[in-house]
């Protein structure tokens, strides 16, 4: 498996490796945190970051696709979000977070807003993506 990383900024990748033998299923963490690496990176299409932005299903959808391919694993999970305490709007408040999680058959996208300060929403959002690998990640 693999990840890639924006608002969490390794965080996933850091949980993932915390648990000896994570070596045998985890090989590559992409940490892009800004848009110029999610397109370098992971592939996404810059016209697509500069007309849905950053947090958006789609360049969630990308991001999992991209460190999927990039990576040559089965699965990668993705995390893109306004952690805060500033960059929030009407439209994407603050704690805001697409997930995308991408396998053989298929990807999926998630949203969640969630609440709290920066850490706190960091720490939500790392707590997702790993629920999202353990219960999805041999589904897809």
């Amino acid at each position: 498996m693999a990840t890639a990383e924006s608002c969490t900024g390794g965080l996933v990748a850091a949980s993932i490796t915390t648990v000896p033998g994570a070596s045998s299923v985890f090989t590559h963490g992409f940490v892009t945190y800004a848009n110029a690496a999610k397109a370098q990176m992971l592939g996404v299409p810059e016209d697509m970051l500069d007309m849905a932005g950053a947090v958006s299903e789609p360049v969630a959808r990308a991001m999992a696709e991209g460190a999927r391919a990039r990576a040559g694993v089965d699965v990668a999970v993705a995390i893109t979000g306004i952690a805060g305490p500033d960059g929030g709007t009407l439209e994407k408040p603050v704690g805001t977070v697409w997930f995308g999680l991408a396998g053989p058959a298929e990807s999926l996208t998630y949203h969640k807003i969630f609440h709290g300060n920066r850490d706190e929403i960091r720490t939500q959002s790392v707590s997702f993506a790993l629920k999202l690998l353990e219960q999805e990640g041999e589904k897809i």
